[in-house]
This record gives structure tokens, C-alpha cells and sequence, in this order.
């Protein structure tokens, strides 16, 4: 999401200024890792290494945990990225241990069973749903998967991916507090275009506004077309899911006085000189803290991340201080005082979704601006 500097004018702004703020947000992100590994030693006594190179912990050290990525297989590329994030820092830490999943259910299930053998308490992951759905029939510890598939949730499992619903929570809240009541939402066919369209529906009638029925796939002069067949235009367009319809959309609605709105999807798009998208507003991760963690992750891998290399660098964060407290558990997930990371603040329910503040960003000539966020 850093394609873009963030502006200093317009709307509420998020300071910037390349030279002054891109080593602020390594130093901030520098500042999550060195707190978290300060109360993490703060609490470790008595560590003993052994001829091996490893570690016999007393009863003062943290609660063993796991994050579960495909480092082999065909997901493999994948792992890697999300290992590099959830080694920044330092980490992962004393008492976690970054394992393979590999990229079958059954395989991500055996490793899932040497690691509750071996001690683990909680597991963050599998990424992908068939894995996730095994790991959690086969294991009796907290799983808390970085998918964003909302049906997992549930029997121990928890979702920590950015899901459909948390997108539309951030950006309709913001519509409607701009009074944008007749709000009209786009989607490809297909299961997450479905579930998109789902979230934005229960959320906008929850919120007050007026929901139009969504508009399933189709051309971007057959979008218009559908737009206006009530007489009018609506408020406001979402269109939470990237896709090759999505730029074409946005032209064909550019100038027609239509607030186009997108989810945290977009936060994968380079926006930088794209006119269509002028004066959009999206739903994103934290930009002060994401942009931190972005940069530090740019550096170390060399390329950008993305939403679900944060999501990975939280879950690390989250097993350090659950594991120190001596908290991992059903219980140490749902305190209700949540937590808070770098794409923003989230606290875990009881039914194992997920609530999760975000900040909502306005496209500029180049730049973003920060319009709001929601919170937890």
C-alpha cells in the first residue's frame, strides 16, 4: 500500500515527507519488535542451552506455539514471504517455532499433531481453508487461521484474515456518516464476489443505509446501464473485489457523480496517476503503522508484502504475548481489551470472528489522504 506517499493536505491527513518519515517508520516498527522481545526476555529465567544449539526452558519461560506456513509445496513462494515477515524484527522468539504446512490438508495435519506432541499450546495457521478445516478437526489447541473465510470460524478455530465483513464495516460506516445513503454494491460471480456482496448488505442495513440489490458480473457500460434502471444514480458504488472489470468500472462511473468505495482488496492495486480511481475511497490496514511495517518488510525481501504479510507479522506478535502472560488459550484470545498491530486493532469473539478497526483512505493526484478508521 506504500506505492503511494501518503498526502499532508486534504481531509484528516497522515503526515509524511519521504525524508523525514521513511527511517520514523522503520525506528516504529523497530519499536514494536524491541518491546515485545523486552517483556518477552523480561519474563524468561534460568534458559539453559544444551550441546545442540537448543534450549531447556524453566516453568518462568513462555508457553511453546507454532505458526504453520506451505514452505514446501506449490504454496511455497508464498511461504517464504510470510516467513520473512514473521521474522522481522528478530523473531519469531523464545518459545515459538515456524513450521511447514505443505500444501495438502494431510500434510499441514501431521505437522499440526507433532507440534501439540511437542508442546504447543496455540497454532497460527494453516493459510488456506481445506487446511484449516483439518488442522482444526485433528488438534484440541486454539487454531487461529490467517484465511479470511468467515465459515471457518468456530470448534476452536479463529479467523484472523481481513474478511469481507470488516472491509464493509470500515468503508460504509465512513458513507454513511458522510450522509451517502442509497448505496449500490458490484461484484463478479463467484464465491467471494457472493460473500462480498453478503458483508456489504448486512453491514449497510445494519448502519441505516439503503442497500441496492448487487449487480453480479458483467461489462462496465452494462454496469451503468443497471445503475440507472431505478431512475436514478446511487450515492455510492462498492466494489470490494480487485478484478480485470474493476478499472473499466471505475472509468466508465468517473465524472458521473457516483462515490466510488473499495475494500482493503485495493490495497494491492498501484493507484499512482490512475484517473479513474481519483477521489475514491478504499478501506485499509493502519497507514502509520502498515507503512513501518511495509518498509521494514521491503527492505528485508525486497519487495512489497502486502495485507496478509502483516496479518503474519501480528500473529507473531500476538503468540508473544499471549505465550509470556501464559495465555495461550480460548481465553487469552477473547480478553477484551483485544490487541493491537500493524494493520490496526482487532479483538478476537468468543464465536472465533474477528472484530478489526481499519482506517479508510481517499485517492489523491499521487498521494492518500486518511478520511477515517474505525475502531474496536
Amino acid at each position: 500500500m506504500s506505492q503511494l506517499p501518503i498526502s499532508n493536505r486534504n481531509e484528516t491527513p497522515v503526515p509524511s515527507g519521504e525524508a523525514v518519515c521513511a527511517p520514523s517508520r522503520r525506528r516504529l516498527l523497530a519499536g514494536f519488535s524491541a518491546a515485545s522481545a523486552a517483556s518477552l526476555l523480561g519474563g524468561c529465567t534460568d534458559v539453559e542451552f544444551g550441546a545442540g544449539g537448543g534450549f531447556f526452558q524453566s516453568s518462568g519461560g513462555p508457553q511453546k506455539s507454532v505458526i504453520m506456513l506451505p514452505l514446501s509445496g506449490t504454496s511455497a513462494k508464498l511461504g517464504q514471504t510470510l516467513s520473512t515477515a514473521a521474522t522481522l524484527g528478530g523473531g519469531p522468539g523464545i518459545g515459538i517455532e515456524i513450521i511447514d504446512s505443505g500444501s495438502t490438508p494431510e500434510t499441514a495435519v501431521a505437522a499440526a499433531k507433532r507440534a501439540v506432541e511437542g508442546g504447543a499450546k496455540m497454532i497460527v495457521g494453516p493459510v488456506f481453508s481445506a487446511q484449516a478445516t483439518a488442522v482444526g478437526n485433528a488438534v484440541r489447541v486454539p487454531v487461529v487461521t490467517l484465511s479470511n473465510n468467515e465459515a471457518l470460524a468456530g470448534g476452536g478455530t479463529f479467523v484472523f484474515g481481513v474478511t469481507p465483513a470488516q472491509s464493509a464495516q470500515a468503508i460504509l460506516s465512513i458513507a454513511a456518516q458522510r450522509n451517502l445513503r442509497d448505496v449500490a454494491v458490484a461484484v463478479p460471480a463467484g464465491a467471494f464476489g457472493a460473500q462480498s456482496a453478503a458483508a456489504a448488505e448486512k453491514v449497510g442495513r445494519g448502519l441505516g443505509l439503503s442497500m441496492r440489490s448487487a449487480i453480479v458480473g458483467g461489462s462496465a457500460e452494462g454496469l451503468l446501464t443497471a445503475l440507472t434502471k431505478g431512475g436514478k444514480l446511487p450515492d455510492a458504488i462498492y466494489m470490494p473485489v480487485v478484478d480485470a472489470a474493476l478499472a473499466p468500472s471505475a472509468e466508465a462511473l468517473r465524472g458521473k457523480g457516483v462515490q466510488l468505495l473499495g475494500s482493503t482488496q485495493w490495497s494491492s492495486l498501484d493507484l499512482s496517476g490512475r484517473r479513474e480511481f481519483r477521489d475514491a475511497w478504499f478501506a485499509a490496514p493502519d497507514p502509520l503503522r502498515f507503512a513501518a511495517f511495509d518498509d521494514a518488510f521491503s527492505d528485508a525481501a525486497g519487495n512489497k508484502g502486502g495485507i496478509i504479510s502483516g496479518l503474519a507479522f501480528d500473529a507473531v506478535e500476538l503468540l508473544r504475548i499471549l505465550g509470556q502472560l501464559k495465555l495461550l488459550s480460548a481465553k487469552g484470545l477473547t480478553r477484551k481489551e483485544g490487541f493491537t498491530g500493524v494493520i490496526g486493532p482487532y479483538r478476537f469473539q468468543k464465536s472465533g470472528l474477528c472484530e478489526r478497526g481499519l482506517g479508510v483512505l481517499k485517492v489523491g493526484a499521487g498521494d492518500f489522504s486518511l478520511i477515517g478508521s474505525t475502531s474496536i
